[in-house]
């Protein structure tokens, strides 16, 4: 059994206790209370991102008919995940989580509930080894229909942006004609005070996290037709009613392969 170290901080708590989750340690409340207050739109940027999530996916499901999820690089479960969103609409949806961090692994349990018409899998597979994560994903989807692959967060980690571009393509590669990425990720250029609490945090010796100019985001879309409006910061994607509209460092779309 992978033993879990609560003695130094780590990056999917501390999301998680941003989000309002209770999978996290009083390190990683420290630690995140630290980069807080040095800017407290951390918390912002982390609840709109799982707001947009959640959008798109009903967006998958209302507007464009997907009943499949690939869900790459999940994190630790909190509240609306996946395929909590997808099967109150469309309790048929199938859903596989990937994430080979063996923190996340520890809760997966939490992530392999389903509605008895679905299903909802977890596999844990590198991010940098797309091919084992279609081979896998296909065992509980039908990798000839349209499937919705869900990039949240998670390509900041991967520090070459070559790299990143070609993982999002080679993940791309395996889905058919009518899938969908959706993607969002923090971007620089907006928020100053966010680049600076994000590049001071990558100099602790945690895991880094890099933020990119809004032009890359977008490039990771190349080749797919976007869903209106496009590349955005993600609270102004659709935004359902109540909800703010203040633009922020943190931008996404939908994109769907021709």
């Amino acid at each position: 059994m992978t033993q879990i170290d609560t003695s130094v901080p780590h990056s999917a708590r501390i999301w998680n206790y941003w989000l309002g989750g209770k999978d996290n340690y009083p390190v990683d409340e420290a630690a995140g209370d630290a980069y807080t207050a040095v800017f407290p739109g951390i918390v912002t940027i982390a609840r709109s991102s799982r707001a947009f999530l959640g959008r798109s996916i009903r967006h998958l499901v209302q507007e464009a008919g997907v009943r499949q999820f690939l869900d790459v690089g999940t994190g630790l479960p909190t509240v609306d995940n996946t395929h909590e969103v997808a099967q109150r609409l469309a309790p048929e949806s199938r859903i596989v989580y990937v994430d080979n961090d063996p923190l996340v692994l520890a809760h997966a349990r939490a992530l392999l509930t389903s509605t008895p018409e679905g299903a909802t899998a977890y596999e844990p597979i590198s991010l940098y080894e797309p091919e084992q994560i279609l081979a896998a994903a296909g065992e509980t989807l039908d990798l000839t229909r349209p499937t919705a692959l869900i990039l949240s967060g998670i390509l900041g980690h991967v520090a070459d942006y070559d790299e990143a571009r070609e993982l999002v393509r080679r993940l791309l590669a395996g889905l058919p004609s009518g899938s969908y990425l959706s993607l969002n990720e923090g971007s620089r250029g907006t928020d100053p005070a966010y680049e600076q609490a994000q590049d001071a945090y990558n100099e602790t010796g945690a895991v880094p996290y890099f933020l990119r100019p809004v032009e890359q985001i977008e490039a990771f879309f190349e080749g797919l037709e976007l869903v209106e409006p496009g590349v955005v910061s993600v609270p102004l994607w659709h935004p359902e009613p109540g909800e703010p509209t203040e633009p922020i460092g943190q931008h996404g779309g939908l994109g769907r392969k021709p």
